[in-house]
């Protein structure tokens, strides 16, 4: 872990303190001296993330980070900013990880580092339960809704690449006449809800996401078989080899001891901890 040497001046160091830059490389430090490990999430990501009805965060990805923090010796704290400001990297210590399903890319890579990938999750097209879509060729030419800027969205424009060790390879099954992107995905399963055809004709999501809006009363239902599989990452701030370690270290213990096997099977019903 970095050690803090002395600066000419109690100016400069006040200064160098109060940036962002003083975080790099003491993430874990900070971490271990607060106990306490800051995670972003999003609140609206069932079953991977959401506000239970006792208004706690709760589901897949929470409680992968609580076990990563219990394992650590330290008490977990979630944050929620978007999706964007997260991928963006540069986070200046506002939070030390995420744990929010994200696929790791070379791109995102530039800004971020990918320690750890926990999960592979299908992604797959949904429509309403009227919809007179049978196949994947149906959906050509049609409006389909997706979360901006993430991989779906990627998908839908034939510039996704994913070239994490381990994807397995796709092709494009389907080529969209329109493309509508909203801040995540559950706002699309909103729109596609309304009616088949009233605001979109299908909408494109992960299949553990299309499921639990349809248990909890969507009408909506699955087309086809899965567009591709993609790895999902625990995410950190570039800066701290020995945080991204530990990391590791962590979630290659719950892969060897079954424990995040038994978490898939809790909120998925199946382990997509590999690419079955």
């Amino acid at each position: 872990m970095k050690n803090i040497f002395a600066l000419g001046s109690a100016a400069t160091l006040a200064f160098v303190m109060a940036t962002p830059a003083a975080f790099a490389g003491e993430t874990l430090d900070r971490v271990m001296a607060t106990k306490t490990l800051t995670m972003s999430s999003d609140a609206e990501y069932p079953p991977q993330s959401f506000l239970n009805d006792n208004n706690e965060m709760d589901g897949f990805d929470v409680d992968v980070g609580k076990e990563i923090a219990k394992r650590m010796g330290v008490e977990l704290k979630i944050v929620t900013p978007s999706w964007d400001i997260i991928t963006g990297g540069s986070w200046g210590g506002r939070w030390d990880m995420s744990v929010g399903s994200m696929t790791p890319t070379k791109q995102r890579a530039k800004v971020l580092n990918f320690p750890a990938v926990y999960y592979y999750t299908p992604a797959a097209f949904a429509v309403h339960q009227d919809s007179k879509i049978a196949s994947l060729d149906d959906l050509s030419g049609k409006t389909i809704g997706s979360c901006g800027g993430c991989t779906y969205d990627a998908y839908l424009n034939k510039d996704l690449v994913i070239d994490a060790e381990g994807a397995p390879a796709f092709d494009y099954l389907v080529e969209a006449g329109e493309i509508k992107t909203y801040e995540t995905d559950t706002h699309a399963f909103d729109d596609l809800r309304l009616g088949d055809g009233t605001r979109l004709d299908a909408a494109f999501s992960a299949l553990p996401t299309i499921q639990a809006a349809i248990e909890g009363g969507y009408p909506l239902k699955v087309i086809g078989k899965p567009a591709f599989y993609e790895p999902l990452s625990v995410a950190t701030d570039k800066g701290d080899p020995e945080f991204d370690a530990k990391i590791t270290a962590i979630v290659d213990a719950m892969k060897a001891d079954g424990t995040l096997q038994q978490l898939s099977e809790k909120w998925y019903g199946v382990d997509l901890t590999a690419v079955q």
